[in-house]
């Protein structure tokens, strides 16, 4: 996205953000507010940035020659996300293995790769597909794995109010769809199964 169309998607979501404020009963005007609008069109574009992103050019900028690697882990990567149903957030962490073939892919960008699909209205199960078949498609593996822990604000917020909830999903390819690879990616990232 340009620069000018930045600025003119990030005016009218103000302007919405402003209506918004208005409707739900308080004053867009008022000394704590005036610049509310404006500050919250801003971070809404940066926290769905993910849709003018590609995990394939993401990940091609950094692939490397390497042999000898069982299985390379990348564990404890943050994310932070919104709940497509109720636009509330939802984060915690992503664990992420493959096993690699003929090539490795620098580490900063798997965690790169995480936000940009967190980076869009999503669900957790489809974001942890995504991570892994962009992985799976991009790189020459033998197998992907990716497991994402998440707390959902929209079930602590709202609805059922449940604060200690705790959702966790994973989606695999190639030889981690074999137990054996998956006991070891578990026992790497410190958990002992996925229930």
């Amino acid at each position: 996205m340009s620069p000018e169309e930045q600025q003119r998607v990030c005016k009218e979501l103000a302007e919405h953000y402003r209506a918004i404020i208005s409707l739900l009963g308080d004053d867009p005007d008022r000394e704590g507010m005036r610049k509310t609008p404006e500050r919250a069109a801003k971070a809404m574009m940066k926290l769905t940035k993910g849709y003018h992103q590609s995990a394939r050019d993401i990940i091609s900028s950094a692939v490397f020659e390497h042999t000898g690697s069982r299985i390379v882990i990348v564990r404890d990567i943050e994310f932070y996300s919104f709940c497509e149903h109720h636009l509330l957030p939802f984060f915690g962490k992503v664990h992420v293995g493959y096993i690699p073939t003929n090539g490795i892919v620098g580490l900063s960008k798997v965690a790169r790769v995480v936000d940009a699909f967190a980076r869009r209205f999503q669900v957790q199960e489809r974001l942890t597909a995504q991570i892994c078949q962009s992985l799976a498609e991009a790189l020459a593996t033998e197998g992907v794995m990716v497991m994402v822990e998440a707390r959902h604000l929209c079930m602590q917020m709202r609805g059922v109010e449940k604060q200690g909830a705790v959702t966790v999903t994973y989606d695999c390819t190639g030889k981690f769809e074999q137990e054996e690879w998956r006991r070891e990616f578990y026992s790497l990232i410190g958990k002992n199964s996925c229930q």
